[in-house]
């Protein structure tokens, strides 16, 4: 009891201060009633007159204090003095305190002893009996648990004093009458008078209470439901009412005291089958005998240190016990209270001592057992009530755990969980009658749990969304502020910052280690798969905030880019607790994964990806369309003599691949292959354009005519009808074309494009060495991805601009030789005499042509245009022999003028060694030098050949008549129609009179 008057030392007031810094909760009690008249104070002495009631003394002397040093100094005398009590005194009461053993009661509900508790003593008081009449002499007695209870309970000396002569008196007067068979206000309304009270107030002020503790237990609050019919009650209700307009007279045996117990012994000692009851029920109906034993019991906390249980709570519980008789308690209704008041007490002492709750988890294990067996509804009410406010109070704090606890404090967690997942089970398993019709398969405990985490995340992942939109906010308006005053400034700012989501995926994934460090481990007690029900929540929060970003984004941003990958990782993170947290669970975790459906943020981004590709490519082809209308190919445009247009089509090529490895994407190597696609195809869009409308090699070369026979000794032979050559001309003319923009498509400006192409070709291998370059620096390239080729190339470009170049060679060179020397060969050589229509002239325009291609075209291309321009003037020449129509013949004795003509040709094209090759000139002559001697073969020969070579071409069906040979265009010495074309234009009888004979062909068009 020593700790009663404890000192408030230094670590005493610790304690003290650390409760009254924490705001307390009120917390409704399960078993009260808003119309309940007596205060606590009133309730707390009527508890107290029961307790002393129930374990009642004969002692008639006063209670007296004595310093605890006097009392020690007397310890050896205190058996003697014990010894003189009354015979019918409570041993119990005056049992002495001097050697308490270790509390077993605190040992059972897991509560720490004080074993300092006895070593502060300052001042004790003892409840002892003046043995010497009058001499004022004190025997000192050791400590008893009477003396504690009047001090625990609050009850002055004075009252103490009174309540026990109250006992000795009714003890004398109702000698052996057992306490449960009397009225207890009745009784101590009959033994005192107002003048045994210090003054007329403090008289009226008990017998108020007195009236109202009779008023509670017999008509509010009775062990048995009254009549409306009842005269009793009736008549109690007008005594009550009329003591509060005029106090009773009390003390003597007057009409109005008998009146008052007649129908107080009346109402008292009903029983259920209407006779006449030993017991006197007035202390024992719901709720007062509740609030009355919670009194008593609030008495076991230390009235100095409001948290701690006194050391002697085991005689005290075994005294309290007593009044069970009284209250009509047992072992099941002590459980259910005492179980509140530990927890009401930890409440409203400011949740400081967890030793309390704890204590109270303990005690509702027994409440669990009692719950199954006792079916009483009166139990059952107040069961459903208390655990209801239990819970209500703990799922507080649990709804939204992350609020209350945290690492400094989460051993307190562990018990607030115990407690409201222990009342939820009791609740749903012992009381729901739902619960016992459908007999549900559930787990109350991992239920509640699941939902507590559930819902706490939630809560903290709104805290943390409404935290990051905060800070956007704040920097947006810093920014704002800042701008007044630094552009510097203000661009440090905005790379520094965070887009909100993805600053978001920072904190839920912190959140989530937190709660798989501090919080997961004691949640697993109840749930096994804790932590994964936790980042399944927060996967499932943040992926609702995740696809409405997704759904209002459409193109490619910084912002749109960190957060997709902050959202891919935050997964990764989630996902990896997750699995690590259901390694041992039944089904492997696969319940949990179920719940976290992927974000697919990768694929998001790398759609975007692919959409900023698509804008870029679509932006490309169309500068692609724009430019080359306006492009001129003007080789004076730079030095190297290639299209500016080239130049920076290049560039946005490059700019966009440097771009692409710029975006903080992790999918370079994956996407990379739609970006190439895409610009090749841009790239090849582009040669095509180079090269369309340029021409080929059928565009230029003129239609042959149809084939005549010669004229012997025609006037016209040698001249040449004007008529004929303006038809021949206009026919030139048709056959070219239309040729758009002349201007564009000249020698110049054709061979600008081949360099164009060209350059073209160059740079597409460097841009694909820049492409692995920045390939390699990737940080999300593995090794594979650069040795795998694929995707890496310009492969339709690359192909597209040898293919380019190769038609506009062919192009140029048929252009120059058919087109733009057309006068000097096609219409001017040979034509009449043969002699006087010599090469000479197409060979002085040939040069000039020569000289302007090799000046202009790149030295890489130039042997090759070159080259196709001395092809075609072999093809150019060999048609004016063989296809030069009716204007043209040639006699045996021309052969030598044609041969020396091709002569001088070829010598043009080797320009004494500084020309072209000698064996590429001899590879492409080689027709020409074939054909070239069928020229001076006499006619018989060549008809003898003709035929020989006809009928072995068409074998039995020639035997008739010679078939006209088809125009094959493929001229050989051996084929047929080549034969017959150097006998058409055969200037000889033996000549035309076999095609006249043969084929009747005529002799002009």
């Amino acid at each position: 009891m020593s700790h009663i008057f404890r000192d408030r030392t230094p670590g005493g007031e610790s304690k003290r201060h650390t409760m009254a810094s924490i705001a307390t909760e009120h917390l409704p009690s399960p078993y009260s009633d808003q119309n309940f008249s007596l205060s606590d104070p009133d309730l707390r002495e009527t508890a107290y007159e029961i307790f002393v009631g129930a374990c009642r003394t004969s002692s008639s002397k006063r209670l007296t204090y004595i310093p605890l040093s006097e009392k020690r100094e007397g310890s050896s005398s205190s058996s003697s003095n014990t010894a003189s009590f009354s015979a019918s005194a409570s041993a119990s009461l005056q049992r002495s305190l001097s050697s308490t053993a270790a509390s077993k009661v605190k040992k059972a509900l897991g509560l720490k002893s004080s074993s300092s508790s006895r070593k502060k003593i300052g001042n004790s008081v003892s409840l002892v009996k003046d043995n010497s009449e009058g001499s004022g002499a004190r025997t000192k007695k050791a400590v008893t648990i009477g003396e504690l209870m009047r001090v625990q309970m609050r009850v002055s000396e004075q009252a103490d004093s009174r309540i026990r002569r109250a006992m000795l008196r009714i003890a004398a007067g109702q000698l052996g009458r057992r306490i449960e068979s009397m009225v207890l206000p009745l009784e101590l309304l009959q033994q005192f008078k107002s003048s045994e009270f210090p003054n007329q107030r403090e008289y009226e002020a008990w017998q108020k209470r007195n009236l109202k503790v009779l008023e509670a237990g017999l008509l509010l609050y009775p062990h048995l439901p009254l009549e409306k019919t009842d005269t009793a009650s009736q008549r109690l209700r007008q005594i009550i009412r009329g003591a509060s307009e005029k106090p009773i007279e009390t003390g003597k045996n007057n009409e109005t005291l008998q009146v008052l117990r007649s129908v107080v012994m009346s109402l008292a000692c009903r029983s259920f089958d209407g006779s006449v009851s030993e017991t006197c029920h007035w202390a024992d109906g719901f709720p007062l005998n509740l609030q009355l034993y919670q009194m008593l019991l609030e008495a076991c906390f230390d009235i100095n240190d409001e948290t701690s249980i006194i050391e002697e709570v085991d005689e005290v519980l075994e005294l309290i016990k007593k009044t069970w008789v009284i209250l009509g308690l047992n072992q099941m209704l002590h459980n259910l209270c005492f179980s509140w008041v530990l927890f009401h007490r930890f409440v409203a002492t400011g949740q400081v001592e967890d030793d309390l709750l704890f204590a109270a988890n303990n005690l509702l294990v027994e409440v669990e057992k009692d719950a199954k067996a006792m079916k009483d509804p009166v139990y059952s009410s107040v069961l459903s009530s208390m655990l209801s406010s239990m819970l209500g109070w703990a799922e507080k704090k649990l709804i939204a755990y992350h609020d209350t606890f945290h690492s400094g404090n989460i051993d307190s967690m562990q018990s607030v969980i115990a407690l409201g997942v222990s009342a939820a089970k009791i609740l749903v398993e012992d009381i729901s009658n739902e619960y016992h019709r459908k007999r549900k398969d559930i787990d109350v405990a991992c239920e509640r749990v699941d939902t507590y985490i559930r819902s706490s995340l939630r809560a903290a992942f709104a805290q943390a969304s409404f935290i990051s939109l905060i800070g956007i906010r704040i920097t947006r308006w810093s920014r704002k502020m800042e701008k007044v005053n630094s552009t510097r400034q203000l661009f440090k700012n905005q790379t520094n910052s965070l887009p909100v989501l993805s600053g978001l995926a920072q904190d839920i994934s912190e959140l989530a280690c937190n709660e798989k460090v501090v919080f997961s481990p004691i949640l697993k007690r109840w749930h096994p798969l804790a932590a994964g029900v936790a980042v399944a929540t927060l996967h499932a929060c943040y992926g609702n905030e995740l696809k409405q970003f997704v759904s209002s984004i459409s193109e490619l941003t910084p912002d749109s880019v960190q957060v997709l990958r902050a959202a891919d990782k935050l997964e990764k993170d989630l996902v990896q607790i997750a699995v690590e947290d259901s390694v041992d669970s039944e089904d492997g975790g696969k319940s949990i994964i179920r719940e976290m459906p992927p974000y697919e943020a990768e694929a998001a981004l790398a759609n975007l990806v692919r959409s900023w590709i698509r804008t870029r490519v679509d932006r490309l082809k169309e500068w692609v369309d724009r430019n080359l209308e306006q492009e001129v190919w003007n080789a004076r445009a730079n030095k190297d003599r290639f299209a500016p247009s080239a130049v920076e089509v290049l560039r946005i090529v490059d700019e966009t691949l440097e771009a692409f490895f710029l975006l903080p994407i992790p999918m370079h190597p994956v996407l990379l292959p739609d970006l190439m696609n895409g610009l090749d195809k841009c790239l090849q869009h582009y040669v095509l354009k180079a090269k369309s409308g340029c021409g080929t090699r059928s565009t230029f070369v003129p239609t042959m005519p149809a084939l005549t026979r010669c004229t012997m000794g025609s006037k016209f032979r040698g001249v040449f009808k004007k008529k004929e050559k303006s038809q021949i001309a206009q026919r030139r003319k048709s056959q070219v074309g239309s040729m758009n923009g002349e201007n564009s498509f000249g020698i110049t400006q054709l061979c600008v494009r081949i360099n164009t192409l060209q350059h073209i070709r160059t740079q597409l291998e460097v841009l694909e060495k820049r492409t692995i370059t920045h390939l390699r620096n990737s940080e999300s390239t593995h090794v594979e991805d650069i040795a795998n080729g694929l995707g890496k190339k310009f492969e339709l470009s690359a192909a597209a601009c040898p293919e380019g170049i190769q038609q506009l060679c062919e192009a140029t060179a048929y252009k120059v030789i058919f087109h733009d020397l057309s006068h000097v060969l096609w219409d001017g050589l040979y034509i009449g005499e043969v002699s006087s229509c010599r090469i000479e002239p197409f060979l002085v325009e040939l040069e000039q042509n020569l000289e302007i291609i090799s000046t202009t075209v790149h030295d890489r291309v130039r042997t090759r245009v070159i080259t196709d321009v001395m092809r075609a003037s072999f093809d150019g020449f060999l048609l004016v022999l063989l296809a030069g129509g009716p204007s043209r013949a040639f006699s045996r004795q021309d052969s030598e003028i044609i041969e020396e003509d091709f002569k001088f040709l070829t010598d043009l094209f080797w320009s004494n060694g500084d020309g072209l090759p000698t064996d590429l000139i001899d590879k492409h002559s080689t027709t020409v030098k074939g054909i070239l001697p069928l020229f001076r073969t006499d006619s018989e020969g060549l008809i003898e050949r003709f035929k020989r070579v006809t009928l072995e071409s068409y074998g039995s069906s020639a035997k008739s008549g010679l078939p006209l040979p088809p125009t094959s265009g493929q001229w050989n010495p051996t084929e047929p129609n080549t034969l017959l074309r150097v006998l058409c234009y055969r200037n000889d009888e033996t000549a035309i009179k076999f095609l006249k004979k043969a084929y009747d062909l005529p002799k002009k068009l």
